[in-house]
């Protein structure tokens, strides 16, 4: 269930592996991927709707069959899945259904805010930002937990250099508010890029700041410590939830769903559970969900033949940062070999803009 980063590499692996006899359901609400980097690109007219969608259809593997339909209910005790169009019993069941935005927990976040996560929400703002030529806008964190860490700070350079080109800088102010004490928390040395950036744009930082809500009417971000910001724009990022439909089925705690972090298995025998979804000790973000998927598929396979068990999930990834000015910087964070997550910063080049490319368009040869 769900055929982001985690399910489309677990599917891919299966495939490579077992061949036409892989035996896999892949179940997605949406009729297309997008990586999530594609939405700032979209959110500032760099690319188009259709140009970031990449439609399910191509993804043609043997042994995996697609359905888009929408998961209603899951038996993890039953290994049953039902959706709107059936139900599936199975042997081995994957959970990577990511995290929901929850836009309730921001009080006037739908009504007086706009969300840049989602692909609605980025394709509304990219028709809004034209018209915005003055004021004070604010890039908020609404609250934890939210996935892409480095997304925000990326948004708000972004949009430094956005209104540059515009020639509208000089008439705008912008303010960046996030919950934690750094913008990357794992890796000090990249939150310290990160400010400098910021102060070099003169763009306002407000560190460990909670939203409570969003006052509209008066224009102000109101946070849980009873101080406001004032805003004309307001670029929001939800707090992020569990789907309902995951929630309804008993696999949670505290809102997601916990697993064995060394191969994602949850507390029913044969349920997997991988990406946003779960409680795994690293962050919410693709590349974390795509090695997820590819160990919770190889420890199948080898329960499958009855191997030894793959080597565990190791909790490594890297995450590109879009600086502005047409450099990418990267961060190497490490989450689970040592007592506490660390993170190893490469400054900002046009190197890393290529590296970042191969990313994806490694990604897309790899599943599309």
């Amino acid at each position: 269930m769900g055929a982001g980063f985690g399910g489309m590499e677990f599917a891919t692996v299966l495939s490579e592996e077992l061949g036409a006899d892989a035996g896999v359901t892949l179940i997605d609400r949406s009729d297309a991927f997008t990586f999530g980097f594609s939405k700032l690109d979209l959110l500032f007219g760099r690319a188009t709707l259709d140009e970031i969608r990449l439609p399910y259809e191509r993804f043609d593997k043997p042994g995996v069959d697609f359905r888009q339909e929408t998961v209603t209910a899951i038996d993890p005790l039953e290994r049953r899945v039902t959706t709107d169009a059936g139900s599936y019993e199975a042997d081995y069941l994957v959970v990577a259904l990511g995290a929901d935005y929850d836009l309730d927990a921001t009080p006037g976040l739908a009504e007086a805010g706009n969300e840049f996560y989602s692909v609605a929400g980025a394709e509304r703002l990219s028709r809004l930002l034209p018209e915005f030529t003055e004021g004070r806008v604010v890039v908020g964190v609404c609250d934890a937990p939210f996935k892409c860490p480095p997304a925000p700070s990326e948004a708000a350079l972004l949009l430094h250099d956005y209104l540059s080109e515009r020639g509208l800088r000089d008439a705008c102010e912008i303010e960046f508010l996030i919950p934690f004490a750094r913008p990357v928390p794992p890796s000090p040395e990249t939150s310290a890029a990160l400010i400098e950036a910021f102060a070099e744009r003169e763009i306002e930082v407000s560190l460990e700041c909670r939203v409570d809500h969003l006052d509209g009417e008066r224009g102000v971000v109101v946070l849980k410590d009873g101080s406001e910001r004032p805003y004309d724009l307001f670029l929001g990022v939800p707090k992020h939830r569990a789907p309902e439909v995951v929630i309804a089925s008993g696999m949670t705690e505290d809102g997601y769903i916990p697993v064995d972090s060394t191969h994602l298995q949850t507390r029913y025998p044969n349920v997997y559970a991988i990406g946003d979804v779960t409680t795994a000790g690293v962050p919410k973000a693709g590349v974390f969900a795509e090695g997820a998927g590819r160990v919770a598929a190889r420890s199948v396979i080898a329960t499958i033949r009855g191997e030894e068990p793959p080597q565990p999930y190791d909790g490594l990834g890297s995450c590109y940062i879009e600086f502005g000015a047409g450099r990418v910087g990267r961060v190497d964070v490490d989450f689970l070999s040592g007592p506490k997550p660390t993170g190893t910063y490469w400054a900002p080049s046009t190197d890393l803009v290529a590296e970042k490319e191969l990313f994806g368009s490694s990604r897309r040869a790899r599943w599309f």
